[in-house]
């Protein structure tokens, strides 16, 4: 029988344990004391790095978890997933909640609990498609900076002893709208720290996690239809595991204001045509080279029929806003790579003036509140306030592909 993580532990990261067990061996004490008994919020708890988190924080035992998150039904598995876990500590007040975090009803819901201790929030639009048209590309900013600037409102009136909200290596230098959009977000939930503890994270891509690539890859599989992949693009990647506890250790050890990312080096990179091709090795096929997606769907019909040539469509990247490499911090960021033995900290990142913020913010509703709006114009809103946001525009979108 196939195991997911097993493979991703041979094939993707090539390493049998999580690199941050060290670090929270050292940490267990202080772990404890700042998890034990406390109310922790984890919104978008239900994806793969919010219920990773969880599973993470669970083993400090908190007093009670609220899980906030739009997708029900993976709220329900969630739950299952907790119940089934042998040695799964699970608080008595236990709740998740399908609901939009910024919802009046979640807002009634946060009220009467007079807040919570720890709030992890990991509801965001992460994918590079995300920006296909205006529309599409008013809801990912709406989510991932709008929205946070509500919350964190809120979260104002109940100051929790730590916020946490997950970033992106893609914040580094952005060249896409997903990745300014967080670059963004970590300004704005540094504005409010002055008023309560805000810690994110920058890291890699999270191996078959929930929407991405090499997950497409499994349910092409076994649907029995061709995998189509970029051939240039090389990542970063740590399991599901591990996305849980870099978050964790971030937003527990973190001081204020200060950026988490993982110690990679270069050759653990991997590109996604090298997994298609591993998986399909450890389920017993040969990949099928072909020169187009029309021609890899069709001779997906001889798997059909028992072939175990599978055929695979590999091209270098050419739609908008894809990076060639990635990069954790820029030139301007300090970096603590002492203090951890499996992470680095962005220190001392300098305060964006708050009335800067607010009116790129007001720019960005006013331009959403046109019916003529266009998505060069969010691009010219954000070049000016990013100026070194460069986006990579070739006019076409991700869909466009298999």
């Amino acid at each position: 029988m196939f195991n997911l993580d097993d493979f991703v532990s041979r094939k993707v990261i090539q390493r049998a344990d999580s690199m941050f067990i060290n670090d929270i061996k050292v940490n267990r004490n202080e772990l404890f004391r700042k998890i034990k008994g406390k109310k922790v919020l984890v919104i978008g708890g239900a994806g793969s790095i919010g219920s990773s988190f969880i599973k993470a924080v669970l083993s400090f035992e908190p007093g009670a978890l609220v899980v906030v998150d739009t997708n029900e039904n993976a709220l329900a598995e969630l739950t299952r997933d907790l119940r089934s876990t042998k040695g799964m500590y699970v608080p008595k007040d236990f709740i998740p909640y399908p609901m939009d975090f910024s919802s009046p009803t979640f807002e009634k819901m946060f009220r009467n609990r007079a807040g919570f201790d720890i709030v992890a929030n990991f509801s965001a639009h992460k994918h590079v498609r995300s920006e296909k048209d205006i529309y599409s590309v008013e809801a990912l900013l709406q989510n991932n900076v709008l929205h946070v600037k509500g919350l964190l409102d809120l979260l104002a009136d109940y100051p929790p002893q730590d916020y946490f909200c997950v970033s992106t290596d893609k914040a580094a230098n952005p060249v896409n709208i997903m990745g300014a959009s967080k670059r963004i977000m970590e300004d704005v939930i540094f504005s409010y720290s002055d008023r309560f503890p805000v810690k994110t994270a920058r890291f890699a891509n999270v191996a078959f996690s929930n929407g991405s690539l090499p997950a497409g890859f499994i349910a092409r599989i076994s649907k029995q239809q061709p995998l189509s992949a970029p051939s240039d693009v090389k990542r970063y990647f740590v399991s599901q595991e591990e996305s849980g506890q870099i978050c964790m250790l971030a937003c527990m050890l973190g001081a204020n204001r200060e950026i988490f990312f993982p110690k990679l080096e270069t050759a653990q990179m991997m590109t996604f045509d090298a997994i298609a091709v591993e998986l399909l090795r450890e389920q017993g096929y040969e990949p099928l080279m072909c020169a187009s997606d029309d021609e890899a769907i069709r001779k997906a019909d001889e798997l059909k029929h028992g072939s175990k040539k599978y055929p695979v469509h590999f091209s270098e990247s050419d739609t908008s806003g894809e990076k060639s490499f990635e990069e954790f911090y820029t030139d301007e960021e300090a970096v603590d790579f002492d203090r951890f033995s499996s992470l680095s900290v962005i220190t001392d990142k300098s305060l964006t003036d708050t009335d800067e913020i607010l009116r790129l913010l007001k720019n960005l509703e006013a331009a959403f509140q046109k019916n003529d709006v266009t998505k060069d114009d969010i691009i010219a809103i954000i070049e000016n306030y990013l100026p070194y946001f460069e986006h990579i525009e070739k006019g076409k979108s991700l869909d466009a592909k298999m």
